[in-house]
Formats: structure tokens, C-alpha cells, sequence
């Protein structure tokens, strides 16, 4: 079964893939403070290196922690780190991020550090961080339901602007994360019309990486999924999501629309799931080795990075203080995770409800009744 069609010549680049840097007006506006070659434009540049490299370490970490038993599951990123790290790092601190079970790169640019991204995937949490501590919900499996969600809190910016009797302009953002898969559910399409209903404060990512598991976007959509955004009276901007300075660009742009009171945006970074959809897949069934090899041919890090040596900002020395130092981040991550405990058994009805609550307590009660049927329980009677 064959993919789509791998061009993008038709989105927004900014960098070619040997890392050549082409203008692009009507987007260099949104790059002032990186184009310059002050000591600030060449640590924000950087800057974007390092997470990438930083989450494509923590990503190869975790799928091999996966294939050692130490993981339950992992959804891997490789070759999505430009899309996730350019669109996260155009957020401010006070805008609110929705995203799906595959946003490693954005978590991380947001504050969460590398064991609370894999504490879950190990089975010990419910969820792996405290999401008013990063401005970011835990993530969403349920593909395209959290859309909605996005909008809602979107629409609660809006009404305590109105409360507060200010202006909606200048509020913080949202931003809803999700995959091309996603936009054949219609639970994004509900959210696209409702958010353009109401002008929301809500930029819709979609990282298209060719792939809703085993079925090719081309099968989901016969013109490029931005396109749609038009029936929905929202702009829609198809960016190469592995050009990490066109990303950050073009939701700079998209996220200024929405904090002035302009309404959503949805932006379609075209990009390439390298890895499986999960460690429980087998991408070979389905795509051929001919596909993966163009699309490593375009390796968002490698571009960047080519681009960095071009300016003089990334050296064989600084290149190899990063990676020894991202080095030293997955070996701390690998002892931390192995040191994680299972929970006891009975705190899956702990937080449940913010009060107590007689059906819940009911419930917790046969459990235990239950684990205390066995004799070599762990705290089966707690």
C-alpha cells in the first residue's frame, strides 16, 4: 500500500535540507531574534539544537528501556523532533498545551523532566506530571478527543477576560496537538467549527507524519489537510515539519492571530514517523525501506545542524558537549526509572474525586476484599 506523495514543496521551508537558508518575508518577521548574529540570536539557535538532540536521546532511550522490559509501551518521535520543538518553543510560559501520547518534545520544552515522560509508560502513574506545573494536560489517547478540550479552555480565557472586563487581546493561547489520523475523527472537526464560532484563542497542530499506524494520509484526505481548515472559515498553513526555523515561525505567527483576538489557526507540519506508531507495531508490514530512506535524507537534526555550522554557532567541540551531556541525562534517566516502585495496589482510587465519594469507596472496598484472597498479596489488605 503506498503512502503519499513525500513532497513538500508546496509548505512553508525555510531551510533547505543541506541547511541552506532562503528568505521568506512574510515569515522572516518572526525570526528577528534568531536571523541576528548577536550572542542572544546564536544561544536561542543553539538552543533549538539541544532539545532536539535532548529528546531524540530520551526517545532512543526509552525504546530501548521498552525492549528491556523496564517499559510497558513507548510511542516514539524520531524524526518529529523539529516539529515539536520549534512549535513549543514559540509558547509562552502562560499558554496551555493539549497534546497526544507522542508530544515528548513539546513536554519537555515545557518543563517536564525526562522521568515524569516515562513514569507512565512503566504502568506506576496515572499520569506523569502535574499539568498546572508546566501549563501542559497530561496526554491524551484517545485521538482527537482532547481537540475539544482545547477549545473549552480556550473559551474559558475568553469568558474571564469578559469577567475581568478587559480585552481579549494579549491573553495567553492554547494549542491542540495531534496527528493527521486524528483528522478523520469528528471530534477535531467539532472543535475546528466550534473554535471559529467563537473566535478561541486556539492554534490546532497537526503533525502529519504520513501514518495513522497503518493507513497512509492519502487515504484520509485526497488535498493537503491545512486545506480543509478553509471550510471551517479558519486559515490553515502547511509548514515542512522538519524545518524547525519554519515551525517556530509559522506558530509565532499563528499564536500572535490568536492572543489578538483573531481567532484559530490550524497549522499542518509535515513530517515523518521514522519509528513505529508504537513498540507494539511493525512498520514494515505496511511501508517499504524506500520510503524511511528519503525521508532520513531530510533528518530534521542533521539539517539544523548543517544550518548551525554554517553560522559558526555549532562546532565539533560545542557538538560534542552536547551530546556528552545529553549522554549523561539518559544514563541518569535509565538508573531513575529502574528505581521506580510499583505503587500499591489499592492507590488506583486515590485522587479520583476531589471529595469523598460512597460508590468509589464501595468499589475500593471489593478490591481489597479481592487481594486479600490471595495469599502472597502485596498489601492486599491495606
Amino acid at each position: 500500500m503506498a503512502g503519499i506523495t513525500v513532497s513538500t514543496t508546496d509548505a512553508v521551508r525555510l531551510l533547505d535540507t543541506d541547511g541552506a537558508r532562503h528568505p521568506w518575508p512574510e515569515h522572516d518577521e518572526w525570526l528577528t531574534d534568531v536571523d541576528g548574529d548577536g550572542p542572544h540570536a546564536r544561544a536561542t539557535l543553539l538552543q533549538l539544537y539541544t532539545d532536539m538532540v535532548e529528546v531524540r536521546r530520551i526517545d532512543a532511550e526509552a525504546t530501548s528501556l521498552q525492549r528491556q522490559g523496564e517499559l510497558a509501551l513507548w510511542p516514539p518521535s524520531l524524526g518529529q523532533e523539529a516539529a515539536q520543538v520549534g512549535s513549543a518553543r514559540a509558547l509562552r510560559p502562560d499558554d496551555f498545551v493539549f497534546s497526544t501520547y507522542r508530544e515528548h518534545g513539546v513536554a519537555r520544552v515545557r518543563g517536564v523532566t525526562p522521568l515524569d515522560l516515562l513514569r507512565a509508560w512503566r504502568g506506576v502513574v496515572g499520569a506523569g506530571w502535574d499539568p498546572y506545573s508546566v501549563n501542559m494536560a497530561t496526554p491524551q489517547v484517545i485521538v482527537g478527543g482532547h481537540a475539544a478540550h482545547a477549545v473549552g479552555y480556550a473559551l474559558g480565557i475568553l469568558a474571564d477576560a469578559e469577567r475581568a472586563g478587559t480585552t481579549a487581546e494579549g491573553t495567553p493561547a492554547v494549542v491542540a496537538y495531534f496527528g493527521d489520523g486524528a483528522m478523520s475523527q469528528g471530534a477535531v472537526d467539532e472543535a475546528l467549527a466550534f473554535a471559529t464560532t467563537w473566535t478561541a484563542p486556539v492554534v490546532f497542530f497537526c503533525q502529519n507524519n504520513q501514518w495513522a499506524i497503518s493507513e497512509p494520509v492519502s487515504l484520509q484526505s485526497r488535498v493537503p489537510l491545512a486545506d480543509r481548515a478553509h471550510g471551517f472559515g479558519l486559515p490553515g498553513v502547511r509548514v515542512d515539519g522538519n524545518d524547525v526555523l519554519a515551525v517556530l515561525a509559522v506558530t509565532r505567527d499563528a499564536l500572535h492571530r490568536a492572543r489578538t483576538g483573531r481567532g484559530p489557526t490550524l497549522i499542518e507540519a509535515v513530517t515523518y514517523r521514522r519509528g513505529p506508531h508504537t513498540t507494539a507495531d511493525d512498520p514494515t508490514r505496511y511501508r517499504t525501506a524506500d520510503e524511511v530512506a528519503e525521508w532520513e535524507e531530510r533528518d530534521p537534526v542533521a539539517r539544523f545542524a548543517a544550518y548551525l555550522r554554517s553560522r559558526g554557532v555549532l562546532t565539533d567541540d560545542v557538538d560534542a558537549e552536547v551530546h556528552q551531556a545529553v549522554d549523561r541525562m539518559a544514563a541518569d534517566l535509565r538508573e531513575a526509572l529502574v528505581k521506580v516502585t510499583d505503587p500499591p495496589p489499592l492507590s488506583i482510587f486515590d485522587h479520583v474525586y476531589a471529595e469523598p465519594h460512597p460508590a468509589l469507596a464501595a468499589e475500593r472496598d471489593e478490591y481489597a476484599r479481592y487481594l486479600a484472597g490471595f495469599a502472597d498479596s502485596p498489601g492486599g489488605a491495606a
